[in-house]
């Protein structure tokens, strides 16, 4: 559907839809944004679909946000593209906050094979692959303060399923639980119980359980890939979209959801080519789905438990007993955030103590206090976008200032927001609470303080997952795995070794073997080096295939 006020430009958009998807689309236009959202109406009742929205900024009455506001309540899944002139570009990046715009499109495009036709496949590209069922059709029955609810609603999140979330002692709820034969016992240690859109029911579900069911990719397609990557954030996803482009046998294994600790981010405005900021989510969706066209398989809920060298050989075992080999493994498994060091927090790690952004709990945010633990720009990123729900945001920091941790435009961000109040050379030394978190203790430089908390996100340090590698791949004294010029000289790499003549390059101890983004020792923590690391291992996968 597309919507301009200008006759001309209407029939124009009209045209050149119909030249080039007219055998597979049905291209509606509208003159004004009100004769636009009657036939939204319209088509809505008699149950038609509608793939993408292409509304001008500038019309009378209301403007493209306003009709895109009001339009995507109808169809949530159709997407979402403003088309604008030079001068309105600023709103247009405005909208991306308010309709969660898709594109904006500067007119005039000509010639339409060159600047319109490119941005319109890649949106019905997306829209195709979105899942447009209705939300309620997965449902999820649990307690507001349950660990295992939690940790169900954010695996369904982070992977982009869409669901229903209903509180137990709720009325419908409740029908449900009765429905499923839980009624008898609906403790938070039973649930939660997901309802599947066929009527399949899993209580408390495992990640492994939970991915097979919504149909998420788990079994890997054969036993031997030219390229095993092992990790699905940004470093991880850059190396399976480039590997599978070109031409590499591509598999990706990933334990949680793709996008890793990036993905959990609200807003990440420092990455080239979005302006406007994307968040970590839609980053990681758009990778996701661009290294699947290239045909690189992706593995969730998978667990890496082991890696073995075998002649020219990696085989890499899985935590359920299962293994793949390949000839060539690029570890990207980034890092997690480490634990907070305060007596009884960890009684209360998914009810009310969150290790990230938690961006489901966001809502369950509005209105009240809330604190984050945290001096880096994850801890900036969520502190900013929290604001726009809580009351007051209080943002814990142990040393004496953020300047030398956080990028400065965050900084400035956080110094205009009034709800935002930042406690330096302060920690969090208790907690305290009956089935969730309710209270902390804070210590600064008034003494020590008890405060009433119902939310705690904690932000702080960098602990990598990688002791499941043991003495195989080399290793600093925090865990961190050594690349090129760090490494010690080994009976399996020798000083001399092909690739150390390179000047900046990631291989490990390991011939073969790659290590890229967070996982690295001594790498940038930023999510663009880490994708261009990815893409850089697998240049280097390539120089070790034509060499061995």
């Amino acid at each position: 559907m597309t919507i301009d006020d200008d006759p001309g430009v209407s029939r124009s958009v009209a045209r050149d839809l119909r030249r080039r998807y007219g055998q597979s689309y049905r291209v509606v236009r509208a003159d004004t944004a009100a004769d636009g959202i009657a036939s939204v109406r319209e088509l809505r009742l008699r149950g038609d679909d509608i793939a993408a929205f292409l509304a001008d900024y500038r019309m009378p009455q209301m403007n493209g946000v306003e009709f895109l506001e009001q339009a995507m309540d109808l169809y949530p899944y159709a997407r979402r593209v403003l088309l604008t002139a030079y001068a309105d570009t600023e709103a247009a990046i405005q909208a991306i906050n308010v309709v969660d715009l898709d594109h904006y499109l500067l007119k005039p495009w000509d010639p339409p094979e060159e600047k319109f036709y490119p941005v319109l496949d890649a949106q019905l590209e997306a829209w195709q692959r979105t899942d447009r069922r209705e939300t309620d059709e997965l449902r999820v029955v649990g307690a507001r303060w349950s660990s295992r609810s939690y940790k169900v609603r954010d695996f369904l999140a982070r992977n982009q399923v869409p669901y229903r979330w209903l509180l137990a002692d709720t009325p419908e709820g409740g029908e449900l639980l009765a429905a499923a034969g839980e009624v008898s016992d609906i403790s938070p240690a039973k649930l939660p119980l997901v309802i599947t859109a066929e009527g399949r029911k899993l209580v408390a579900p495992n990640t492994s359980e939970l991915a097979e069911a919504v149909g998420l990719s788990t079994a890997p397609a054969t036993d031997f890939y030219d390229l095993i990557v092992i990790g699905g954030g940004p470093s991880g996803l850059g190396a399976a979209v480039y590997g599978a482009s070109e031409g590499l046998s591509t598999v990706m294994v990933e334990q949680h959801a793709s996008g890793g600790q990036a993905g959990q981010s609200s807003r990440i405005e420092n990455y080239l080519g979005f302006p406007d900021g994307v968040s970590g989510s839609q980053l990681a969706d758009r990778a996701r789905r661009q290294a699947l066209k290239f045909g690189a398989e992706l593995l969730t809920a998978r667990k890496v438990t082991s890696l073995e060298v075998k002649g020219q050989t990696k085989v890499v075992g899985f935590a359920d007993g299962g293994s793949i080999a390949a000839h060539t493994v690029i570890l990207a498994t980034g890092v997690s955030y480490r634990r907070l060091n305060a007596p009884g927090l960890d009684d209360f790690i998914g009810s009310g103590c969150y290790y990230g952004a938690a961006m489901i709990e966001a809502s369950e945010c509005r209105d009240r206090e809330v604190y984050i633990v945290g001096a880096a720009n994850s801890a900036g990123q969520g502190a900013v976008y929290l604001s726009g729900f809580a009351s007051k945001v209080h943002l814990i920091v142990r040393s004496d200032g953020l300047e030398r941790t956080m990028s400065h435009y965050l900084i400035e961000q956080i110094a205009q927001i009034p709800n935002i109040e930042v406690h330096t050379e302060t920690q969090v030394i208790g907690a305290e609470g009956e089935g969730h978190l309710q209270q902390i203790t804070l210590k600064g430089p008034n003494g020590e303080q008890t405060r009433e908390a119902e939310w705690l996100f904690v932000f702080i340090g960098a602990q990598p997952f990688t002791d499941w590698l043991g003495d195989t791949v080399e290793r600093d004294a925090k865990g961190f795995v050594l690349t090129g010029p760090d490494l010690t000289a080994t009976e399996n790499r020798p000083r001399n070794w092909p690739l150390r003549r390179e000047p900046y390059h990631l291989e490990t101890n390991v011939p073969g073997v790659f290590a890229a983004g967070d996982v690295r020792a001594d790498s940038i923590k930023r999510v663009a080096s880490a994708v261009g690391e990815g893409a850089m291992a697998v240049a280097l996968v390539h120089r070790y295939l034509e060499k061995t």
